[in-house]
């Protein structure tokens, strides 16, 4: 009885932390992932560097792994224009460093170039091929703009300032969803899908700030524990009916591409998300 009443303190303090107000600085949540002096931080540590040209690119990741959670950050990518790089923000269900070729759990911001064309997809246990992508309302090298991603037990949520412009729901039938502890990554590099690089553009510098999300961490493989409603994200099962009415809105103005719309490419989950 006594480590049960002692459990259930550790578990109201544990979810009373998670639900706490973030602490912004990098190091609180992140850390250096590869790049060399092509990664720099502030002395005060709360704006990141990330410089792409034809030597290197460069990235972080999280300092823990996770069961569920609302993600953000604020980005600001190139302001000289050229296709080919892809500054990014995603969630990741391989172990860092581990092999994306192979069938993986992802949720993905993608840019491609420094255009404001952004790419999302989900990688759902396969190799993903599920692209919406979308050209901006705003020039988003001229500023810091917001990126957020929600997972939980009910949905997956992507939003742009706080607009809502895709989600991807649970329980379909027949359709897997991500259930496996997943870490954060951000860097920039190159990729042919999304065009070629205008070297003489080069180097490329993309900016993060405001590090700090809300998150459920967790050690092993379980993320069970990480479903409960005391983690006030999960309780965001669906958008509500403004936000429904504004994604519908701002898919029908600036989405470019959808996956569901190519019969190549539809997939069972097409008649059931975003609506």
């Amino acid at each position: 009885m006594h480590f049960i009443i002692v459990f259930t303190i550790l578990l109201g303090a544990f979810c009373l932390q998670a639900n706490a107000a973030p602490d912004n600085s990098f190091d609180a949540y992140y850390s250096y992932l590869w790049g060399g002096d092509h990664f720099s931080i502030n002395s005060q540590r709360t704006e990141v560097q990330l410089k792409f040209d034809n030597f290197s690119g460069a990235g972080f990741n999280s300092k823990s792994n996770y069961g569920s959670g609302l993600f953000h950050i604020k980005m600001k990518i190139p302001t000289n224009k050229s296709g080919g790089i892809v500054p990014n923000f995603y969630l990741m269900g391989l172990p860092v460093g581990g092999d994306a070729s192979k069938p993986h759990f992802e949720i993905d911001f993608e840019f491609m170039g420094s255009t404001g064309r952004l790419q999302t997809n989900v990688y759902n246990n396969d190799t993903g091929g599920r692209e919406q992508r979308f050209q901006l309302w705003f020039d988003p090298s001229a500023d810091y703009h917001t990126y957020e991603i929600l997972w939980n037990p009910s949905n997956i949520q992507f939003l742009v300032d706080d607009i809502p412009i895709r989600v991807f729901k649970n329980n379909i039938p027949g359709v897997t969803y991500p259930n496996v502890p997943m870490h954060v990554e951000a860097s920039i590099w190159n990729a042919q899908f999304a065009g070629n690089v205008d070297w003489s553009k080069s180097p490329f510098f993309t900016y993060y700030t405001d590090f700090g999300f809300y998150g459920c961490p967790i050690q092993g493989n379980d993320i069970a524990a990480c479903a409960s409603d005391n983690y006030f994200w999960n309780k965001y099962k669906e958008l509500n009916t403004a936000q429904k009415e504004k994604m519908t809105l701002y898919r029908k103005k600036y989405m470019t591409y959808d996956y569901c719309a190519q019969p190549a490419k539809t997939k069972t989950e097409c008649a059931y998300n975003n609506v």
